[in-house]
């Protein structure tokens, strides 16, 4: 993981531990969203739709094995799931601004169930213009509602009924039901963490180590 992003995380997380550290770790946090927000962006802004869907570690495992395209969907479709149906209880981005729609994706999921060349086929058939703007869009929203939570806001937990909300949407493949328990099992807090930033970090680092061997 890279030095710098891993020490910031780390300095997040520890600001956010205390009540009188915490504005100073919510605004930590939102600094390390934008850091690695614009550092995606920068990165695939000369590449292909093709190369967005190309998988040159298709046989190798860990997060690199995938595509680009994928990983930017995977990522945000996973913020937008957690945050407007587990912990605000609203209808996710994806569909209140048509999304599924525009992006043409062939899958509504956050695609954990993807294997093998299933994904770049899936990462092909994305409109990759859409793609980034729903990603922009779910950055922001997710930006303002951290910007607005309290410390208390940290302790909230989730229950069986927030599972079967989540089930309710279609919106995690059914091979994938471990997901929606491993959100369900934390706080806001240990959410904060995954989806909310270090879950970018190594998705991003996948995606860079995909783009360097796209421009070797």
């Amino acid at each position: 993981m890279n030095k710098d992003w891993s020490q910031l995380n780390k300095d997040t997380k520890q600001l956010l531990n205390k009540r009188q550290t915490f504005a100073d770790g919510i605004t930590k946090l939102l600094q390390l969203r934008t850091l690695l927000f614009d550092k995606w962006l920068e990165s695939v802004k000369h590449l292909s739709a093709e190369d967005y869907a190309k998988q040159p570690f298709i046989n190798q495992s860990g997060y690199h094995s995938k595509t680009i395209a994928y990983s930017i969907f995977h990522v945000f479709r996973i913020e937008d799931i957690v945050l407007n149906t587990l912990i605000n209880n609203r209808q996710q981005l994806f569909f209140e601004k048509g999304y599924h729609i525009t992006i043409n994706s062939p899958i509504i999921t956050t695609g954990n169930e993807l294997q093998g060349g299933s994904i770049a086929e899936f990462s092909q058939q994305l409109d990759i213009h859409q793609l980034l703007n729903y990603a922009k869009d779910v950055f922001e929203q997710s930006n303002h509602w951290l910007s607005c939570i309290s410390f208390d806001d940290l302790k909230t937990t989730y229950s069986n009924l927030d599972q079967q909300r989540i089930c309710s949407t279609n919106t995690v493949d059914e091979s994938q039901r471990w997901l929606i328990e491993y959100w369900c099992s934390k706080d806001v807090k240990g959410l904060l963490a995954v989806p909310f930033s270090r879950h970018w970090i190594m998705h991003l680092e996948a995606s860079l180590r995909i783009k360097n061997k796209l421009t070797k």
